[in-house]
């Protein structure tokens, strides 16, 4: 179901206007023209095939396992502090 607020019904009830997007597009106008579209999130993926974000914890998981990586050294270098 599609419903429709004016700009002032939209900011005077946002409640509202998100309890209407569960249900369908919300199209909110300027002066008697729409001008945007509320809706719900599952409703915007389907439309742009969006992927939802990783988490950071699942980009970790994602990672290769470090102990595959081989061996390998770490070579100190010295650093020298100088005043100026």
């Amino acid at each position: 179901m599609i419903h429709t607020l004016s700009s002032r019904e939209f900011g005077h009830n946002v409640s509202s206007a998100k309890s209407l997007a569960k249900q369908g597009p919300v199209f909110i106008t300027d002066r008697g023209e729409p001008a945007f579209v509320l809706m719900n999130i599952e409703q915007y993926r389907a439309i742009t095939g969006a992927q939802p974000a990783q988490s950071l914890l699942d980009l970790m998981d994602s990672l290769p396992d470090s102990s595959e990586a081989g061996d390998f050294e770490l070579t100190p270098i010295g650093l020298e502090l100088r005043s100026e």
